[in-house]
């Protein structure tokens, strides 16, 4: 494996309180590589969302430290946290979640208007990334008018406008018909392997997991499985 770009150690998150607890992880320890893209696998309720939530400095957990890109986020500041989402960390949702009024190359446009990158490259950045997920013909449409795999390859342009080493995807396939989910992994994965990014993608698709280059599997919180995808 290359270099070490997430690192998570005994990562714990307990929700309620009182006989109430729910134990949603329990001692998660796992490291990802640059360039590689990690599936993580497990039933509703396994605990894979909370976990991509701590790592992208969604959420902040019980127990544990969690490492990206070397900057510690456990216990970051608010202001570094949201540094790390704006340059270091896309984030693409099941919900796609974008601006129904905003053209496509608006939508993706957002991140880069956040952290104030001038008119004419973030124009020029956009053409670039709505043409990298085969989209170059679509800039003007608006998400009504788009597919439900078209709206998500725009989630995933928006994903990369900041050029983020790490790529955290939730269920990004969920909404999906299976033949258009297959088509958004094969786009995730080359992406990952031409850019040496980080992908950490929560599935329960087992014929999207074939894509990755390590799956990891939670049970009731706790990470049960890691290995090669073959036979998981």
């Amino acid at each position: 494996m290359s270099e070490d770009l997430v690192r998570v150690q005994g990562l714990c998150r307990d929700f309620g309180s009182g006989d109430r607890v729910v134990h949603a992880l329990r001692e998660v320890s796992l490291r990802a590589g640059r360039g590689e893209l990690v599936a993580v696998r497990g039933r509703s309720g396994a605990g894979k969302t909370t976990l991509l939530n701590l790592i992208g400095g969604l959420d902040r957990p019980t127990a544990g430290r969690v490492w990206v890109a070397g900057q510690e986020v456990t216990g970051a500041a608010e202001r570094e946290l949201l540094r790390l989402r704006r340059d270091t960390v896309g984030f693409v949702f099941q919900s796609f979640g974008l601006i129904p009024i905003l053209s496509a190359a608006e939508n993706v446009g957002v991140p880069m208007r956040l952290a104030k990158v001038p008119a004419a490259q973030r124009e020029e950045r956009v053409s670039v990334l709505l043409e990298l997920v085969g989209l170059g013909g679509h800039a003007a449409q608006r998400p009504y008018e788009m597919s439900g795999g078209q709206q998500q390859r725009v989630a995933i342009a928006r994903a990369l406008a900041n050029d983020p080493a790490l790529l955290i995807a939730d269920e990004p396939t969920g909404q999906l018909d299976s033949e258009t989910g297959r088509a958004v992994m094969d786009l995730l994965r080359a992406l990952v392997h031409a850019r040496g990014m980080t992908a950490l993608v929560a599935t329960h698709d087992p014929t999207l997991m074939e894509l990755a280059d390590r799956v990891l599997v939670l049970r009731d919180g706790r990470l049960v499985g890691a290995g090669a995808p073959v036979g998981v």
